[in-house]
């Protein structure tokens, strides 16, 4: 993330990076990965989609809270594809890893319509024009009742909300920091890489998130029904759409 300088794209280093530290760096992540499985209708052998698998705790928790499902984990790292594979071994004949670039467009069809497309910490990489696409995009992919699941950092419109958002994510990492090692060594590591965005807002190219106010739109504009925020919290937000049963119909 704001550790990557002009041009240059995520790497396994920087895989290498969150995979030793995004349990510290993620604000309340057990809880962001109880809400979106909360979002999401449970269908009888129903195909999940995770755009941007990481380590593999969302698909594994996919694959645990519906135990008829099936899970494909999208990565364009080998070493995140990788950790999902162990992360989710109990539960591999449902899981399928593939790789893939979040920006193209060629893998946005899929061999049978998913219930639920979910992403966490994935979709601020692409600008608001790609951000428009891919939202049209997963509505035509998704089934009737099929949901759309983000959850990802926004920008704030304001400098105050910048700093709001910037101040606690800063707490939420000491906070956690203290509680997994008892010291703040992770915190240090978290200010040294300048992973928080919101103290840097406009330094590092490769990181484009839009305002929440503008992405409800954007899937409301493509025909998600039932379009909302279920949590915000240090700059991070969890919000979805359901394609509706119907054409026209909520």
């Amino acid at each position: 993330m704001a550790d990557m300088q002009g041009d240059r794209h995520w790497d396994e280093n920087h895989s290498r990076s969150f995979l030793d530290y995004g349990r510290y760096f993620v604000p309340e992540r057990e809880r962001q990965i109880d809400i979106i499985a909360d979002l999401i209708p449970a269908a009888p052998d129903g195909l999940m989609v995770e755009l941007c698998c990481g380590e593999g705790l969302l698909s594994r928790a996919l694959l645990e809270r519906f135990p008829d499902c099936r899970v494909l984990a999208l990565d364009g790292s080998e070493r995140m594809r990788e950790q999902t594979q162990k992360t989710c071994s109990d539960h591999g004949s449902r899981l399928t890893t593939a790789a893939f670039d979040l920006a193209d467009r060629d893998w946005r069809s899929f061999s049978e319509p998913p219930q639920a497309i979910v992403s966490s910490l994935a979709i601020h990489h692409l600008d608001g024009r790609q951000k428009r696409m891919l939202f049209a995009d997963v509505a035509a992919a998704l089934r009737p009742g099929g949901v759309f699941v983000v959850a990802d950092i926004v920008r704030p419109p304001s400098a105050a909300g910048l700093a709001i958002a910037a101040r606690q994510w800063d707490e939420a990492v000491s906070s956690r920091s203290l509680a997994i090692d008892g010291d703040l060594a992770a915190f240090a590591e978290f200010n040294r890489l300048g992973w928080n965005y919101f103290r840097n807002p406009d330094g590092e190219p490769i990181d484009k998130p839009s305002s929440l106010a503008e992405q409800l739109a954007w899937l409301a504009e493509v025909g998600f029904a039932a379009v909302d925020c279920a949590w915000l919290f240090a700059g991070h937000a969890i919000f979805s759409g359901r394609r509706p049963d119907v054409a026209g119909q909520a």
